[in-house]
């Protein structure tokens, strides 16, 4: 598919339509987009070559080359280029019938997937651009049913990766993974850990589990706790200070847990590792 175009239907016969394309483009060049109050038509989006970040709500997700990621209307957010050129291609679209196709899909928020195999939602979206830029006759219509299969497509993708499906699992762990590291010293709840994977919050609890014999919020002490012991070990900060700096601002509760997983006081295993 032809780069650096972007194409927005203008036939209004099409707006009667269930479902219809609004817009199709691509840039080898993508630069920074902020939305703040979202954008007016869902999109589907495409990682083709590069690496983009993107943000909404509080979390970020690396997106590397072969990422899809689907952003509803209105849905605040922002994406840019991370290190070089960032290749994205997309599809915006909207209709009559979108409220009730999303709700049913589970595609009320924003997700994002890296098929195995992208190439039959790469098939449809050449298709979509071909029969927008040449077919100027049927091409609007032609492009309302190819949408709704690109969206169909890409939500076979989504359950692929979810624990019934055959993806490998730390596809759909590895952004959870990284944002728990990264953000260990302060809370979150579960459903952003959640929208980094793709899948709801007790699909995560059960992958998450299978994968890495214990539950995220587990894994998320874990991290803290192999902080403070290298703090307890290479600092002179004290223990409620460092209890504070991972996450535990209550000292006694940062003890109590701190004792409960290694069997001894913060301050004893101090004193035995210095």
């Amino acid at each position: 598919m032809p780069v650096n175009q972007n194409i927005y239907p203008s036939n209004p016969k099409v707006r009667q339509l269930p479902i219809f394309l609004t817009g199709i483009g691509g840039s080898e060049y993508q630069y920074h987009i902020k939305r703040p109050e979202g954008y007016c038509w869902h999109q589907l989006l495409y990682s083709a070559k590069g690496q983009g970040c993107l943000c909404y709500d509080t979390v970020s997700i690396p997106l590397t080359e072969g990422y899809y990621f689907f952003l509803p209307a209105d849905c605040p957010h922002e994406y840019y280029p991370v290190e070089g050129n960032w290749d994205v291609r997309w599809v915006a679209f909207t209709g009559f019938a979108c409220p009730q196709i999303l709700e049913e899909l589970e595609l009320t928020r924003p997700v994002c997937v890296r098929p195995e195999d992208g190439s039959p939602l790469e098939k449809l979206y050449n298709k979509l651009f071909i029969a927008q830029k040449t077919d100027h006759v049927h091409g609007d219509f032609t492009c309302s049913g190819l949408i709704y299969d690109y969206l169909l497509a890409f939500h076979k993708q989504v359950l692929d990766t979810s624990p019934s499906g055959g993806t490998d699992k730390s596809n759909i762990l590895m952004p959870v993974l990284n944002y728990i590291d990264d953000n260990f010293h302060r809370d979150f709840p579960m459903t952003v850990l959640a929208e980094l994977a793709g899948i709801s919050p007790q699909h995560l609890c059960r992958i998450f589990k299978e994968t890495m014999r214990m539950r995220p919020m587990e894994y998320l002490t874990c991290r803290r706790l192999s902080a403070a012991k290298s703090l307890l070990r290479h600092s002179t900060l004290p223990v409620a200070a460092i209890g504070e700096q991972i996450g535990f601002p209550d000292a006694g509760y940062f003890s109590t847990v701190f004792k409960r997983y290694e069997g001894v006081s913060p301050a004893e295993y101090r004193k035995n590792n210095v």
